[in-house]
């Protein structure tokens, strides 16, 4: 084992924590998030220690890391605590597909996992090449409606935006794409939904389950296409708002075969 590098790993989410396993870095892990569910053995193997914007610092302190990872301005008061108990802690900010894979080759330069790296962000081009080739076979294109979360509505972040785009999608509110912050992208109600009219619904609520019953009860529903169309699909957050790998090695794939199947309706 090359000492160069670190040893101890907090991963303060859960694609940090799946990055880890891809690369065979998984016996440096020495704490990790309870919404790690990816692989499912980092549950049984790892000792959770924090939220996604709480932590037990005293759980932290314990597994003396020499390295901290987490993500997004959300986890700042986390990463400012550790900063001050002089704890190596990096906190990455990614919104884009080009900004994922970077974040994960970054990620593996630092642990000194460079080539196993390059060889899983090959697999991730491999996936985008593809879906760029099955957009240009589109004769129509779908609108597409993806919902964050319900109360209040939330429209999706830039990198799923990007992988509608990708798979010969529309994001109907793709003007909210580039917002940093969640409260960019609430809409006041689901009238602007009904407004734009999309082909395909895409639900996604980050932490909670998908009640199909009561966005069949909103209000105008009724006359959206996807609506009519029967194409209300419950998504898992797990591989589409994971700024991490599931998101480009499963959310694109995903999002592709229901593109392919409404082309096959229309």
């Amino acid at each position: 084992m090359d000492h160069q590098y670190p040893q101890r790993i907090v991963c303060l989410t859960d694609e940090v924590t799946e990055w880890l396993y891809l690369l065979g870095a998984q016996d440096r892990i020495v704490g990790i998030s309870a919404f790690a569910d990816r692989p499912a053995e980092a549950k049984k193997e790892k000792p959770m220690v924090c939220g996604f914007t709480g932590a037990n610092f005293k759980k932290i302190l314990a597994t003396e890391p020499d390295l901290v990872i987490g993500f997004s301005d959300l986890q700042a008061d986390i990463a400012s605590r550790l900063i001050k108990e002089g704890i190596p802690t990096l906190i990455t900010n990614q919104r884009s597909i080009t900004e994922i894979i970077n974040t994960l080759m970054m990620i593996a330069r630092m642990i000194g996992a460079e080539e196993k790296g390059k060889e899983l962000i090959e697999k991730m081009y491999a996936n985008i090449e593809e879906a760029k080739q099955f957009s240009k076979t589109l004769e129509l294109k779908p609108k597409i409606y993806f919902e964050e979360w319900d109360d209040p509505i939330i429209t999706g972040i830039q990198w799923v935006s990007e992988i509608i785009t990708l798979c010969g999608g529309e994001d109907v509110f793709i003007e909210h794409a580039k917002e940093q912050g969640a409260q960019g992208r609430v809409l006041a109600s689901f009238g602007p939904v009904v407004k734009k009219n999309p082909d395909i619904g895409l639900f996604c609520w980050c932490g909670k389950k998908f009640d199909k019953e009561a966005v069949l009860n909103r209000t105008d529903i009724q006359s959206v296409n996807f609506y009519k169309n029967n194409e209300i699909h419950e998504v898992d957050p797990i591989f589409m708002l994971q700024p991490g790998p599931a998101t480009i090695m499963e959310g694109i794939p995903y999002l592709m075969n229901i593109i392919r199947n409404w082309s096959l309706k229309n």
